[in-house]
């Protein structure tokens, strides 16, 4: 028997002996879904904007791009981490393409070269984590100042206009394949891959096994330090891309974008399912979380509740979420 195919004891048998439609209530996924489903429906009623074509454009592509980032950071929070600095990472892929391009640069190009760089950045996390041994979450913090006055070194804290983008390079943040938005579709795609590479691949399940338990991991062959890195720097690569699609979106490179975007971002994948102890979470339950967010926010709007009052409501919902992780996590113990 491969000793890699449960090196954590997970009760399989069990599992399989529950009764379908009692795993399907038992699911994260499925309360959410039902959550969601009832606040469509209650935000039909309540407003006559909600249901236009206009504002389920403006939701869906908001949270498209935000779902891209929600699945590095879902892997990453599995794997036993967690990344303080996606919005600021994703601000400094804007900036950099955006500088280069000014500078004359293929915009392809440039953004090639952004992309590298975030990669770079969470493989520089990566080393700290694994070979220096220090906490995910003070290297990530250090990070987030850094790669933020990074930004606003490159551009003097203003923002960089690029009203020169050629139509075919903002066409992946602002064009679409008849009524889909071509953002739409990076997103699926991302969302595909990398839930299939969870699901059914031998060194994405490694992430699970690290997460759950890294001595006893360990002990069993896999590669630890190798898979917290991997995460690490997956997470800041597809940051990039995510600043990438938001600079063709925008045609702007924003250094103060994306301040308090990691909060978002770690609670969607939270209340999906993520445990910020390691060890569980699915891409769907994170997707979920990220439409239940945008959900809300676009709900606030449409009720023209103030500002304010939106960030403590978003603060409470992560404040929520941590909490029924808490104590789920007490339970299985």
């Amino acid at each position: 028997m491969d000793s890699t195919a449960n090196p954590v004891g997970l009760d399989t048998g069990s599992i399989e002996k529950t009764p379908f439609i009692t795993r399907l209530f038992k699911m994260r996924e499925t309360g959410l879904i039902v959550i969601i489903l009832s606040l469509f429906l209650l935000m039909s009623f309540a407003s006559p904007y909600f249901l236009t074509w206009a504002n389920m454009r403006a939701m869906s592509m908001a949270f498209a791009v935000d779902g891209i980032l929600v699945v590095g950071m879902t892997i990453l929070l599995i794997s036993g981490g967690i990344d303080l600095s996606v919005g600021s990472v994703t601000s400094l892929a804007m900036v950099i393409a955006g500088w280069l391009f000014l500078s004359g640069v293929d915009p392809w190009l440039a953004s090639a070269i952004s992309i590298v760089i975030c990669t770079g950045i969470g493989a520089f996390m990566g080393f700290f984590v694994t070979r220096v041994g220090l906490h995910h979450f003070i290297v990530s913090l250090a990070v987030m100042v850094i790669a933020r006055g990074a930004c606003l070194l490159f551009t003097g804290g203003r923002p960089l206009g690029l009203y020169t983008l050629p139509p075919e390079f903002k066409f992946i943040g602002q064009g679409s394949i008849g009524p889909i938005p071509i953002v739409i579709v990076f997103f699926l795609i991302v969302v595909v891959a990398f839930d299939f590479m969870l699901r059914r691949t031998t060194m994405f399940r490694k992430v699970y096994y690290t997460g759950s338990n890294e001595k006893a991991a360990a002990y069993s062959g896999i590669r630890t330090k190798k898979v917290i890195f991997l995460t690490t720097t997956l997470c800041s690569a597809l940051c990039g891309v995510a600043g990438i699609i938001y600079m063709a979106r925008f045609g702007s490179a924003q250094p103060t974008f994306g301040l308090g975007l990691e909060l978002t971002i770690i609670a969607a994948a939270v209340i999906g399912g993520a445990s910020l102890n390691g060890g569980s979470g699915s891409i769907l339950g994170a997707i979920l979380g990220v439409i239940l967010l945008s959900l809300v926010s676009s709900s606030l709007a449409l009720l023209d509740v103030s500002v304010y009052w939106q960030d403590i409501i978003r603060g409470s919902i992560l404040l929520s979420a941590v909490t029924i992780d808490h104590y789920l996590n007490k339970k299985r113990r």
